[in-house]
């Protein structure tokens, strides 16, 4: 089991208590489960889509998102809405989308009025060969009141507007005692 907690915006300023989100990744006989904690701001409301379900444009909406990144460029996006919805997507090179429909059991639930709690099940195929690089990030809010928080953020003042495809400030993460087993034989998604 690797945790993570995200406790900055995505230019590296520190949020205050209560405002942080936690992430943890588990891997299982052939999958892996991604869960969430995560502060509960209801803004924007809940997409027009039933919860369990894909919906596309998510990042328009209270997401919380996590990015798996291997070799060459290729890069997992798991995105999970507080009300129900995900969006999957797979990668290779930054932004270039070459799966858009992967599914995934999702599931939420509020543990009280200002906090949730989302776990997702998929398959481990779904993460790309050679993985070594995590990043997460959180976002709500409409309009100018819109915040942006990441697990590791850019340096303050490098950049003027946040970027989640900037794979140069993902991390090296070492999920070989998460994850067992290989991705690379058994998919055909890569």
């Amino acid at each position: 089991m690797k945790q993570f907690t995200i406790r900055s915006t995505w230019d590296s300023d520190p949020l205050a208590d209560g405002h942080h989100t936690e992430i943890t990744v588990k891997g299982f006989e052939g999958g892996v489960v991604l869960e969430v904690d995560a502060p509960f701001y209801n803004d924007p409301p809940s997409p027009d889509v039933g919860a369990g379900e894909r919906c596309w444009q998510l990042w328009d909406y209270e997401v919380v998102e996590a990015f798996f990144l291997g070799k060459d460029e290729q890069y997992l996006e798991i995105e999970l809405c507080p009300h129900g919805q995900y969006l999957t997507l797979a990668l290779r090179g930054k932004r270039n989308i070459i799966k858009d429909d992967l599914s995934i059991e999702f599931s939420t639930e509020k543990r009280h009025e200002n906090r949730w709690r989302g776990t997702a099940i998929f398959p481990m195929h779904y993460l790309p060969p050679g993985l070594c690089k995590f990043n997460a990030y959180a976002i709500h809010g409409s309009g100018g009141k819109r915040q942006y928080k990441a697990l590791y953020p850019t340096p303050k003042n490098k950049f003027e507007n946040p970027d989640f495809h900037r794979l140069d400030y993902f991390s090296q993460v070492d999920f070989a005692n998460v994850i067992t087993g290989t991705t690379e034989a058994e998919s055909k998604l890569w």
